[in-house]
């Protein structure tokens, strides 16, 4: 085993830290972290308007009147129905930080970029509009790839030196809208050409052919059980030595199951069936349970069951965090990294669950998750209720219970030893003791 863990770390933790500090992989993770507030906030006004409560709607509707789910669904339009346009604007800043160049300069060039490529709405009277589905999740991974190209072009601008450098005299407001001038300019031409070449194929615009292309398999593969399996696996892995797994899988994964999480929103919002077990909830609230790993289980096995004072105290100590999903105290404490005996349980358990609540959902005992975003640190089973009802909350009960029974046996073995070391440190004081007293 010991072998085994040494070529699997050797293997696998370079290709991790290489995903982890690529900076198109750290663009996509700040891009999605520096919205999800907004998400977050967007999601909550989005269960505001369809709270699941007998008799819920008729009350609002008699207090506001008929039009009273347009006071949520506002809010909640402005920031997950066009979260597309917050990403790349996050995602711009972090690539500008990454290349030391002008923020303002790559976010201004990266937004007129997706607009240009983004497909618009003429009216008969001839104005015209972008329809707000073209800037929700639909169009994500158009504007990844849009922020990525557009903040290429300026950086290879710039790098040539072609852009209009002003006396110092000039203000600093002033000199930099010079500065900005050319490499805006390039990125204008550059897909202002890519929107007139696929307007002349049967796609018509590069949004359809990257959603039929890219978006859609991408999807299809995000939303199977193999796939979060493997996902899970490989997260497990790279937690097992220390390195933050999270943090590698959500830059790759994350996107695609928001993208999920996004279209039952939709649904949810719409009063229609919602499409799909797996998204970003479904990860984060029924896998995730205590952290990942599922570790809250273990957490009150520490906290109740423990024989030696060691693991008695880290109970004390993670139980607490454990609740809000923060289960460091626990993996390094024990610990659980490079621990070839509870790295098993470790990557079992969310194994387990995944299916556990896979099944749970394809069988119709519990909902689908609705498409609220909730912050990552709402315990379990108030999560479970919020993005799946009672039902959910029940489900996070019995995987927790779950998630104690998989540790079990391993935490057992664990405490024994732990348990056996203390009283061998506490008799050797007094062995000393008699010694000395037997010699003098």
């Amino acid at each position: 085993m010991q072998k085994f863990m040494e070529v699997l770390e050797s293997k696998m933790a370079p290709l991790a830290m290489k995903l982890d500090s690529n900076r198109y992989i750290t663009a996509i993770k700040d891009g999605f972290f520096g919205v999800m507030s907004l998400l977050i906030i967007g999601s909550f006004f989005l269960l505001l308007a369809n709270l699941p409560i007998t008799g819920y709607p008729e009350f609002m509707a008699s207090l506001l009147g008929d039009n009273w789910k347009t006071y949520f669904t506002v809010p909640y339009d402005v920031t997950m129905n066009i979260m597309t346009i917050y990403v790349v604007i996050a995602m711009a800043r972090s690539l500008a930080n990454t290349y030391k160049l002008d923020s303002i300069m790559c976010i201004t060039s990266v937004v007129v970029a997706f607009l240009l490529l983004t497909p618009t709405l003429e009216f008969k009277d001839g104005g015209f509009g972008i329809p707000t589905a073209n800037l929700s999740a639909s169009g994500l991974f158009l504007g990844m790839l849009t922020t990525i190209l557009s903040v290429e072009i300026v950086r290879f601008v710039v790098k040539k030196g072609w852009t209009i450098k002003l006396p110092d005299s000039v203000p600093e407001n002033v000199s930099r809208s010079f500065s900005a001038l050319i490499p805006g300019l390039f990125v204008i031409i550059v897909f202002n050409i890519i929107r007139i070449l696929f307007s002349l194929t049967s796609f018509g615009t590069v949004q359809a052919f990257v959603f039929h292309y890219l978006q859609v398999p991408l999807l299809s593969l995000g939303d199977t059980l193999p796939a979060i399996l493997i996902s899970t696996i490989f997260e497990g892995t790279l937690w097992s030595f220390g390195i933050h797994g999270s943090n590698v899988i959500s830059g790759i994964m994350k996107p695609i199951w928001l993208t999920l999480t996004a279209d039952n929103a939709s649904a949810f919002a719409a009063g229609e069936a919602l499409p799909h077990i797996i998204n970003f909830q479904f990860y984060s609230n029924f896998i995730k349970v205590g952290g990942f790993g599922g570790t809250l289980g273990l957490a009150f096995l520490l906290l109740l069951r423990s024989k030696s004072s060691q693991f008695k105290a880290l109970g004390k100590l993670s139980i607490a965090p454990g609740f809000f999903g923060i289960n460091e105290p626990i993996i390094f404490g024990i610990p659980i990294v490079l621990n070839p005996v509870l790295i098993i349980p470790f990557i079992l358990t969310p194994l387990v669950l995944c299916v556990v609540a896979y099944f749970a959902m394809s069988s119709g005992l519990v909902p689908y998750t609705n498409g609220t975003n909730i912050p990552w640190t709402t315990p379990p089973v108030i999560a479970g209720f919020l993005v799946s009802g009672w039902k959910g909350a029940l489900l996070n009960v019995v995987q927790i219970f779950i998630s104690a029974a998989i540790y079990y046996p391993f935490f057992k073995s664990a405490d024994r030893l732990a348990y056996k070391l203390e009283q061998q440190q506490q008799q050797q004081p007094e062995l000393q003791e008699k010694t000395t007293m037997s010699v003098s």
